[in-house]
């Protein structure tokens, strides 16, 4: 691939070309898949909590150690 050396105000104007081509999220989905990110990192946290109860348990009672 051949490196061409472009002028820095020529770069921004193809940069500034290129964003606008972005279809960019509006707010409410934003929030919307803020709140599902914050709610499924919360579920996965009660599971994992869940689980980690469990296997310790589970290790208390076969091996009699823990806790």
């Amino acid at each position: 691939m051949a490196s061409r050396t472009i002028n820095p105000f020529t770069f921004l104007q193809q940069v500034r070309a290129e964003t606008a081509k972005v279809t960019w999220p509006s707010r409410r989905e934003t929030m919307i898949s803020t709140i599902m990110v914050v709610a499924f990192a919360f579920i996965a946290a009660i599971f994992f909590f869940a689980a980690d109860q469990l296997m310790g348990l589970g290790v208390e009672l076969i091996l009699g150690i823990g806790r």
